[in-house]
């Protein structure tokens, strides 16, 4: 193999499999001397990947973990193993998932051959995910179009649904992706409105990047806190709850079942712990979180929070004496 920028390619993706190659029998794989390999070894080492040396009167070559995160060769079956992990994992909001998952499955998906796109979209529409339903389902074309014309600076058009379910077309100049652990929002500057705004993408529908680049807005306060303007829009347009709940359980236990988006638990205890947040989520949503946890609670605050758990246990218990077999008349 004479043409050296092929031949890289080729002893990269060989060194990419997890074991040691002798020399020799790198050497007779792409049909070169010893010495050739050795300098292509130096290459590869020139342009970042570790590749390390074993003595002995055969000697081998295996890549190994480095400083920093060199580009990878994938074959066709892992490329489209990974897309179609990216993409299952990007239809959720799943807590901790952040902007850089999106990015990765951006850049994927950009350089993916049409053959193996499609496969991808076969497997995704021909399988079902069980999830918690924390958060909507969120198409993952959608998400990677969005973080696409996000990196690439360049004007989006989509239909939009209002939480009221009035339907307009926007026209904007993308910002920011950001993910609340249970959903997430684009912030982007309304041309038409000529401010910004933020957009839930479980309710964009239809978005295309238009191929007109603009130069990148300071957001409102500078600084470009595009999470800490979802914050300040939410807050405004929600009530917030400030919540109090003591739990009768090791704070570990609890902070792992709450969502990090919910407040920061604080231990009381070796087996009781205290949450004292302020939350514009939902008050039914908390409610359903707190009775999911698996352990005895007090709620003190919001009032309206007490009343509804209370509520809900009234429901519930109705539900568990109706059953049959149960109640009076029942045998227990």
């Amino acid at each position: 193999m004479t043409n050296t920028p092929a031949r890289l390619l080729t002893l990269l993706s060989l060194l990419q499999t997890p074991r040691e190659w002798p020399g020799s029998e790198l050497a007779e794989r792409l049909d070169v001397s010893a010495r050739t390999i050795r300098r292509d070894i130096d290459r590869l080492r020139g342009l970042g990947y570790p590749v390390e040396a074993s003595r002995g009167s055969v000697g081998g070559y295996r890549l190994v973990a480095g400083a920093a995160m060199p580009p990878l060769l994938l074959d066709d079956e892992e490329a489209v193993a990974i897309a179609v992990g990216l993409r299952a994992g990007a239809g959720h909001a799943i807590e901790g998932m952040d902007e850089a998952s999106v990015r990765a499955l951006a850049k994927l998906e950009q350089v993916l051959p049409s053959r193996l796109r499609h496969r991808v979209s076969s497997l995704q529409h021909a399988t079902s995910a069980l999830t918690r339903g924390d958060g909507p389902m969120i198409d993952p074309g959608v998400l990677t179009t969005l973080a696409g014309a996000v990196t690439a600076c360049e004007r989006l058009r989509f239909g939009y649904r209002s939480g009221e379910g009035a339907e307009s077309k926007r026209r904007v100049e993308p910002y920011r992706l950001v993910s609340t652990g249970s959903r997430w929002y684009l912030v982007a500057y309304d041309l038409e409105r000529e401010d910004w705004r933020t957009f839930r993408v479980d309710r964009v529908s239809e978005p295309f990047a238009t191929g007109a680049r603009f130069g990148p807005r300071e957001l409102p306060g500078g600084g470009g806190d595009a999470a800490g303007l979802l914050v300040r829009a939410m807050k405004w347009e929600q009530e917030e709850l400030r919540v109090e709940v003591t739990f009768r359980a090791p704070a570990g236990f609890v902070t792992a079942r709450l969502p990090a988006s919910i407040g920061t638990v604080e231990p009381t205890g070796e087996d009781s712990c205290r949450l004292r947040t302020v939350t514009t989520d939902a008050m039914e949503w908390v409610a359903l979180r707190l009775a999911a946890l698996g352990c005895e609670f007090v709620a003190h605050e919001p009032p309206q929070l007490v009343e509804h758990l209370e509520s809900l246990g009234a429901r519930l218990g109705r539900a568990v004496a109706s059953a049959p077999g149960r109640g009076r008349g029942g045998q227990g």
